[in-house]
């Protein structure tokens, strides 16, 4: 028997049986991403299962099958034939009433490890929903691709908390699904009858290829492990004028706009140590900003992924744009993701990255103590 290093929640549920789903009415809230090591589809296999009976699914962004860039709307699973309720639009939680015969509500969707990626806004919706209802809530974890040691970035002003800055953590978190679960549902006192089927074998340590667990995409533009590191602060720009790759076959490796000079902001770059190298390249993005347009700019590339800090980068990569274009950049929707107006007006004064980032270590040393108690990996 071939022994692999991490299993994750659904392939140790799919090996026992699904036994503490045995008589339950369950509601699936997943993508893609929920897959077995060996690609079988936890819809499939819930829909399968004799002891289960599967009425219903939810999905986040980008739908079912991970294809949408879009607001997606409700429909049917052609392999099923069960409904198929969107989650990403006008609605952005279950409704009382699609939770009304539930027993369970499971959830199953890869994450990406980062704040304003939208999957973890989802997950807490359907805890407020379940919170409201009295539903259950099964969480078959994943491991965080972007390892749970390192942790950055600030954490959300209270008052520009969001879709894409759904709670108090910081960009880079650090937590599984599972992890935030249990942080949640203490710390916004939702008293959810939770139940965490653990990873088994992940380590904090671990970045995404010691796992040995197949690559899914998450979304469209997230296609590699790679551009999962990459994306905590080569996004940070993306509703800014400024193209980061979206439209071209390496989104989030690719910063620009056709006003930018690539071998300046190389050179403002290049001799950073955050395992990231970064070379002058000219694209031309075939959708979203500057689509059909020329740009100059820059292509990244992780060099150790152990030591790749996104964030530090993406601050750096702020402060090279204010400082080389001063009159074409437009830095104002920063704040749509970046969330926190202290961190944004240091890098409009030009204060360094070294000391914004020192600036939020006790803040998040406070946030590592409050984390503590539920971690599920050491």
């Amino acid at each position: 028997m071939t022994y692999f290093p991490v299993t994750t929640g659904l392939d140790h549920a799919v090996g026992a049986g699904f036994p503490f789903l045995n008589g339950k009415t369950v509601a699936l809230v997943t993508n893609h991403t929920g897959h077995t090591a060996e690609g079988l589809s936890v819809v499939d296999l819930l829909h399968a299962a004799p002891n289960v009976k599967l009425v219903s699914l939810f999905t986040p962004a980008h739908g079912l099958r991970g294809q949408d860039d879009d607001a997606v709307s409700d429909g049917v699973d052609v392999a099923t034939g069960l409904p198929v309720c969107s989650l990403y639009g006008p609605r952005q939680q279950p409704e009382a009433s699609q939770l009304k015969e539930i027993d369970l509500l499971v959830y199953d969707i890869q994450d990406a490890g980062c704040r304003f990626y939208t999957y973890i806004s989802t997950l807490l919706g359907c805890m407020k929903a379940a919170s409201t209802t009295g539903t259950g809530l099964l969480i078959l974890d994943r491991p965080n691709p972007l390892g749970g040691a390192a942790i950055e970035g600030p954490l959300p002003d209270p008052d520009k908390l969001s879709f894409v800055a759904c709670h108090n953590i910081p960009l880079r978190h650090g937590l599984t699904v599972g992890e935030l679960a249990c942080l949640f549902n203490h710390e916004l006192s939702l008293n959810v009858d939770l139940t965490v089927e653990p990873v088994r074998g992940w380590q904090r340590r671990m970045m995404w290829s010691d796992t040995l667990l197949p690559w899914v995409n998450p979304s469209p533009n997230l296609r590699s492990p790679a551009q999962a590191l990459l994306y905590p602060g080569a996004a940070l720009c993306e509703f800014t004028n400024i193209a980061v790759g979206r439209g071209t076959d390496t989104p989030f490796q690719l910063i620009g706009a056709p006003w930018i000079d690539g071998r300046l902001l190389a050179l403002k770059l290049h001799s950073q140590e955050l395992g990231i190298a970064v070379s002058p390249v000219r694209f031309v993005p075939r959708a979203r900003q500057y689509e059909d347009e020329m740009c100059g700019g820059i292509l990244l590339e992780v060099t150790d992924v152990t030591r790749v800090q996104p964030v530090a980068f993406g601050l750096r990569l702020v402060l090279a744009l204010l400082n080389l274009y001063p009159e074409q950049w437009q830095p104002e929707n920063l704040m749509t993701l970046l969330a926190n107006e202290s961190v944004y007006n240091h890098l409009l004064a030009g204060t360094t990255a070294t000391d914004i980032e020192e600036s939020w270590q006790p803040t998040l040393q406070r946030y590592r103590e409050r984390i503590e108690p539920y971690l599920i990996y050491h």
